[in-house]
């Protein structure tokens, strides 16, 4: 359903909705590739139409809106578990019509991952494993009603593919992430790129790209050298712009080895990272943040801590201290906030936009509605404060809510969820990494870094692909990788 620059046309999405329709009617044996006159119902068929549907309209109907890591985990066991046995209906809702696990973002940002072998589509992870897909954005809840609202699907030109919709739900679940907040910064939202899906990551690409063939033949910019240069700004120093950042050398290299030999890698390609706080990496330790600012400089990545941006512009980025950061590219990468219509809900919400909800899960407003990942604000009575949203919390809390639904369903109380901070790791490129490991083992926090660092991050993502394909699944996933990189560029240049 992805074209070859990661976007989706119109007639693709159409296809492959019509395709899950098909199945559908399919195993219900309601249709026929070619139709022959139907006799008419006996007594006996009425009654077992009347039972069929008897028995679909009192199962259990799960919604889970947004397939992100943790709500395609979560779909996906609820389908195997309950689906496949008839016990709920399972339904998933999202925008887009596949999945990629978001940490790989900036990599197909740098081009050094190609977005088409990493997406998993929807409507095949749904036939698989035994729940229905429904595409479209989520515009509202009916709680009165107990329906969602679904917004219409269009192609490219406008055209409407699919209807708005609302759908029923006995339990619903909200798993629709964050998005990138500008802080209202002028220029920035016209200027800057932000990393929240792949159509973003891959313009990145294909502007970059551009901008190093312009320079390699003499139609970019030149430094006081009179060099050509092309200079990245990357505004804000979490784990997205700091992998991106290191990424971006990497794939410097590459380009040159492939031909553009005018351009120095390292002198004539100028990656700038810019941090409004004392350091990068707030969200970990002093120890990581540090070593890592070190690696980066090896790297000849320009760290600039302490400057709060106050304008982008189409070729520069301007800070607080007055100070001018050329940039042919500007990455986002300073925030994150949860979606807007999570306001529109009715449902209490955090400063940030997010749905509180109590150890449970569960929205304090409404017990049918429960929350999770990056859109929900869930306590973390061992450090008073809220579960940070990382991947590893995503994924504990669908393990956790499967537990719960199926608690709620049978009538027994609903168990508390309980974060366990593994640690956290920054990818530095394709051989290193860089991170602090957590638990009851290690008895503290452990500093690690290097090959061993970046195969334990590696891991994360297998892990991932374990819970959505299984173990021979996943086995083939990594074999199947591991070949095409054989055959295939180190950057996607098209």
């Amino acid at each position: 359903m992805s074209t070859t620059d990661g976007s989706t046309t119109g007639s693709e999405v159409a296809a492959g909705t019509a395709a899950h329709i098909g199945t559908q009617a399919d195993t219900r044996g309601e249709t026929s590739p070619n139709p022959s006159p139907t006799p008419s119902p006996t007594p006996s068929h009425n009654a077992q139409r009347d039972a069929l549907r008897a028995t679909q309209a009192s199962t259990h109907r799960i919604i889970v809106v947004g397939g992100g890591a943790g709500g395609l985990e979560l779909v996906t066991r609820l389908g195997d578990k309950l689906g496949k046995r008839g016990q709920a209906q399972v339904v998933l809702v999202d925008r887009s019509p596949t999945h990629i696990w978001k940490p790989l973002l900036h990599e197909v940002a740098a081009g050094s991952m190609d977005p088409n072998t990493h997406q998993l589509e929807y409507v095949a992870q749904a036939r698989w494993h035994h729940f229905e897909f429904q595409q479209g954005e989520l515009t509202g809840v009916d709680r009165a009603r107990k329906v969602i609202q679904v917004a219409a699907c269009v192609d490219l030109d406008g055209t409407e593919l699919l209807p708005a919709r609302e759908l029923p739900y006995d339990t619903l679940v909200l798993a629709i992430g964050c998005v990138t907040h500008f802080f209202n910064v002028p220029g920035a939202a016209e200027h800057a790129i932000a990393l929240d899906t792949v159509e973003q990551a891959e313009r990145f690409r294909r502007k970059l790209i551009a901008a190093c063939v312009r320079a390699q033949n003499g139609r970019g910019r030149t430094g006081e050298d009179g060099r050509p240069r092309v200079d990245v700004a990357i505004i804000g120093a979490g784990a997205t712009g700091v992998e991106l950042s290191a990424e971006l050398r990497n794939t410097a290299h590459v380009l040159n080895a492939y031909g553009l030999h005018q351009l120095d890698p390292r002198r004539d390609v100028r990656i700038h990272v810019i941090e409004a706080g004392p350091r990068i990496l707030p969200a970990l330790s002093e120890r990581v943040s540090a070593e890592t600012t070190k690696l980066l400089r090896k790297l000849d990545v320009d760290v600039l801590t302490a400057e709060r941006v106050t304008q982008v512009t189409d070729d520069a980025v301007l800070t607080a201290s007055d100070k001018r950061i050329d940039a042919d590219l500007t990455v986002w990468a300073a925030g994150i906030t949860a979606p807007g219509v999570l306001r529109t809900l009715g449902l209490p919400v955090s400063k940030q936009g997010q749905i509180v909800v109590g150890p449970t899960l569960q929205t304090e407003a409404d017990p049918d509605i429960f929350a999770f990942g990056d859109c929900a604000s869930c306590p973390w009575p061992e450090k008073q404060t809220a579960v940070p949203p990382r991947a590893q919390a995503a994924h504990q809390q669908a393990t956790f809510l499967y537990d719960a639904i199926r608690a709620r369903m049978d009538g027994k109380p609903l168990p508390k969820f309980g974060f366990k901070d593994f640690g956290s790791l920054v990818s530095l490129g394709h051989f290193s990494a860089v991170g602090s490991l957590m638990g009851g083992l290690i008895g503290g926090s452990m500093f690690i870094e290097g090959l061993m660092a970046r195969f334990m991050y590696t891991s994360l993502y297998r892990m991932h692909v374990l819970a959505l394909h299984g173990a021979i699944g996943m086995g083939l996933d990594t074999v199947t990788h591991w070949l095409r990189s054989k055959t295939s560029p180190r950057v996607k240049l098209h």
